[in-house]
């Protein structure tokens, strides 16, 4: 009698117990990654923008079905209306997409230097209280138009790079080393800001936000500062939300089960002394505690204050193990690429991106079939 052949389910179930695999790169015998049990919640976004239909093709190209959108949002208007949030939903539904985020057009990774809404960071009232005004607006038409989820920043300083290092063939990564910066002025337009005065306003925003997104069930996903830096800051700044006891702090001011982080795994990184050894646990508190409502999942190589990020393939954090870590915790939203490389061929990325959808779509693809 033949034998019925076997499937993939049962070759990749049979070679895991045999605790042996070959690396494409030399045939080398390696160990298998260890079982888990639990199912694959979390599905392939993207944050890119724009959310028209060229753009829209390109990600349904590559297998994106989830994203962060960028509504069209007309009259300068800090927030947008649900007709304006339906009209994006249903652009993206033509090539089977699903919108499972957005973000305001304003709490941007840039400085308060460039910013023409900076003053929920700055502690600037009464225009403070406008702008939180429009993010409540735009929250209650999310819930309206069936979006589930905001994604934000809280910067002063804005995200900072040094310059570009060589990668591979002809890209470039993006680098930060600490001791070489040299910011354009040595204070911004906040002045000296001190930890007291970052949490003030930060709890000032948090009470005023966090109880309508609760109301509204709409999560509200915050983005570390990048980079971290050290104690004594930057630019005057002290960056609370760039360490993780700052992020583990955040989460527990106006506790709520829509109140949590767009977990960038490579900003946190950029907070560790040794990324390739510590960002597991860093994944485990914050994922077992359901704070992790988006993750950009991005490599680097180095520690604080001296990295460059890299492919995901090629950094100091251990793709696989991640993402069975995010496995572990029963996360169950996007991973997105972010910060690619860039090319003088492919100046906007997309090349870089398409690799890396399809790096990460591997990887949830074999994460199911270990499940």
């Amino acid at each position: 009698m033949s034998k019925s052949p076997m499937n993939r389910r049962q070759f990749l179930a049979s070679s895991g117990g045999a605790a042996i695999a070959l690396n494409a790169g030399g045939g080398r015998a390696l160990a298998a990654p260890p079982r888990n049990h639990k199912p694959v919640l979390m599905k392939l976004g993207c944050q890119t923008a724009p959310t028209n239909l060229e753009h829209l093709h390109y990600l349904a190209r590559y297998g994106v079905r989830n994203i962060c959108g960028y509504p069209q949002i007309a009259d300068g208007r800090l927030y947008a209306t649900r007709e304006e949030l339906e009209t994006m939903k249903d652009l993206a539904a033509q090539c089977g997409i699903e919108v499972d985020m957005i973000a305001p057009p304003f709490l941007a990774s840039i400085s308060v230097d460039v910013d023409k809404h900076a003053a929920i960071m700055l502690g600037q009232s009464p225009e403070r209280d406008h702008d939180i005004e429009a993010l409540q607006t735009m929250i209650k038409n999310c819930a309206a138009a069936g979006i589930p989820a905001i994604k934000y920043n809280l910067q002063i300083v804005g995200d900072q790079r040094t310059a570009r290092t060589p990668g591979r063939g002809d890209s470039t990564y993006s680098t930060w080393k600490y001791s070489e910066a040299h910011p354009k002025t040595p204070l911004t337009r906040a002045g000296r800001v001190s930890l007291e005065e970052s949490w003030e306003r930060i709890t000032y925003f948090l009470e005023r936000v966090i109880p309508v997104a609760t109301e509204y069930k709409v999560r509200m996903a915050l983005h570390p500062d990048d980079p971290g830096m050290p104690p004594q800051g930057y630019q005057g700044v002290q960056r609370v939300l760039g360490t993780v006891d700052g992020l583990k702090r955040f989460v527990t001011i106006q506790e709520s089960a829509y109140h949590g982080l767009n977990f960038c795994q490579g900003t946190v990184c950029e907070m560790l002394d040794d990324p390739g050894r510590q960002i597991f646990d860093v994944i485990r508190y914050f994922g077992s505690r359901d704070k992790i409502f988006n993750v950009h999942f991005r490599n680097i190589r180095g520690r604080r204050d001296d990295f460059v990020e890299v492919y995901p393939d090629e950094g100091d954090v251990d793709f696989v193990r991640a993402l069975q870590t995010y496995k572990e915790v029963g996360y169950k939203y996007m991973m997105m690429p972010d910060h690619v490389p860039q090319a003088p061929t492919d100046p906007h990325g997309l090349q870089s991106f398409a690799y890396c959808y399809g790096y990460i779509r591997g990887l949830l693809q074999s994460a199911a079939e270990l499940s």
